[in-house]
């Protein structure tokens, strides 16, 4: 064999070096756009209901509608990314996203918004799993691997703690429109690196449209159902008829995934206790998250008569801490195994919910913002350790699905907390009442999977042999 020319090696090496890098920056790039939007738009709810109308429910629906799509498509939208490639899924997914934030700045009214945050979820469910399988197939090593994801983590923080600020900010001197206006650069921006990084393998994958259907009937009418019943009563026809219309649906998918020759949930996953276990905290810990968010957001401006950009910057410390978080979660897991910080972020969280139960007009608004803290830090501590052990367990070619199952359960929690939430809410004669309610459910639900956490495989490396044994099945 003929030795390479020192130069040629040495640029070899460099290239090598490089290409995982250039993945990683890509990716966080992508996530910084989710979280970024998410986050800003959150804080300028209220002033696009004063500009739009609809009430609290259509604050949820232009909420929800993004959700609902993101946590229903992320099902097969991990299949698609195996499928097509996970670099050509991610660029759709950007390319996509960047269209509907136009859309949703020229949008003239409340239901064109809702439409263009229906495209927007599409195009987030295409980009999250597809940027974890980039990060998964760039990262072979474990031990890097829990580094790059930890970073990519940071990624959605850093974005998350900017923002509520940014989302003040704009809607306060530009207004509310240009908190989609800002993601344009930013996606443009993704596209142009993305060009730079290796194509992907694809894999023949195939998808599952009965599967997609009916999980999409059936987020959708819990959802609805959910946000009526909290505007009108759930006592209704309209109300019971979803709710009743979602039961069937569900029923339907669990019997399509059991019998179809390639279901986008493969039953066999969760025989693992480590994927059961990694979802059912990712449900918890999103709804606890986004719930707060949404409700705290109204509590602000509506109750408190706080500006937006005032607001926003209540936000921020809890926002701030997530990142520092994110990158102290990875250390804690490489030192004592992924457990340890998942379930000491999930009871740091509870104990957040549970010292807001005293929060009222009357408290200081410095004391509300630092009672925030605990939450993002319990928030960053739990969620990059979650990730990690999962993926951790699952064949790189099969990274897209998982990470597309564990972060579909994350936006269903998220999209139900925030019409639970609401429907808590939505009379503001007791709004403080439902405040409080909403947040002893959170603090409820994380204290049970703190303890559901404590089942977790104990190693530093996070792997559960039956993962990858039941995948295919």
């Amino acid at each position: 064999m003929t030795a390479l020319p020192p130069a040629r090696a040495s640029q070899d090496a460099r290239q090598r070096t490089a290409a995982p890098k250039l993945i990683l920056a890509t990716t966080f790039m992508g996530i910084f756009l989710l979280n970024l939007d998410a986050m800003a738009m959150n804080v300028a709810l209220p002033g696009i209901g004063r500009a739009l109308g609809g009430g609290t429910a259509g604050l949820q629906w232009i909420v929800n509608a993004y959700t609902l799509m993101f946590a229903a498509l992320l099902l097969s939208a991990g299949a698609l990314s195996d499928r097509i490639g996970a670099s050509r899924a991610f660029g759709a997914g950007v390319a996509l996203f960047t269209v509907a934030s136009a859309a949703c700045a020229l949008a003239p009214g409340l239901g064109e918004l809702i439409a263009a945050r229906l495209i927007q979820g599409s195009a987030a469910a295409i980009m999250l799993p597809s940027s974890l399988a980039l990060v998964r197939q760039a990262f072979p090593d474990a031990a890097a691997r829990a580094r790059a994801i930890a970073l990519w983590t940071a990624g959605g923080a850093v974005a998350v703690a900017a923002g509520p600020v940014a989302g003040g900010v704009l809607s306060s001197s530009l207004g509310w429109r240009a908190i989609f206006v800002v993601n344009l650069p930013v996606g443009i921006a993704t596209l142009a690196v993305l060009t730079r990084a290796e194509r992907s393998p694809r894999r023949n994958t195939p998808l599952d449209p009965y599967g997609q259907l009916t999980a999409i009937v059936a987020l959708a009418a819990l959802t609805f159902g959910v946000i009526d019943g909290g505007e009108n009563g759930f006592g209704g026809p309209v109300v019971l008829g979803c709710l009743g219309l979602a039961a069937v649906a569900t029923a339907v998918f669990i019997m399509i995934e059991a019998r179809t020759a390639a279901p986008m949930v493969p039953p066999g996953l969760f025989r693992s206790r480590t994927v059961t276990v990694s979802v059912v905290i990712g449900f918890a810990v999103n709804a606890a998250f986004y719930g707060l968010v949404f409700v705290l957001s109204l509590f602000f401006q509506d109750v408190l008569n706080l500006s937006v950009m005032a607001a926003g910057l209540m936000f921020l410390p809890m926002m701030t801490v997530i990142a520092g978080a994110n990158l102290a979660s990875a250390r804690a897991a490489a030192r004592f195994g992924p457990r340890m910080p998942i379930a000491a972020g999930q009871a740091i969280f509870a104990l957040a919910m549970s010292g807001l139960l005293w929060m009222d007009e009357g408290t200081s608004r410095p004391v509300i913002a630092a009672m925030l803290i605990p939450a993002g830090l319990g928030l960053g501590f739990a969620v990059p350790p979650l990730t990690a052990i999962l993926l951790n367990g699952i064949a790189a070619d099969r990274a897209g699905t998982a990470a597309g199952i564990l972060n579909s359960f994350r936006q269903t929690g998220g999209a139900l907390a925030v019409a639970v939430f609401g429907a808590l809410v939505a009379d503001r004669g007791e709004f403080i009442v439902g405040l409080r309610v909403a947040l002893c459910v959170a603090a409820v639900m994380l204290v049970a999977t703190t303890a559901a956490a404590l089942m977790l495989p104990p190693g530093r490396s996070g792997r559960d042999g039956d993962v990858r044994r039941d995948a295919g099945r």
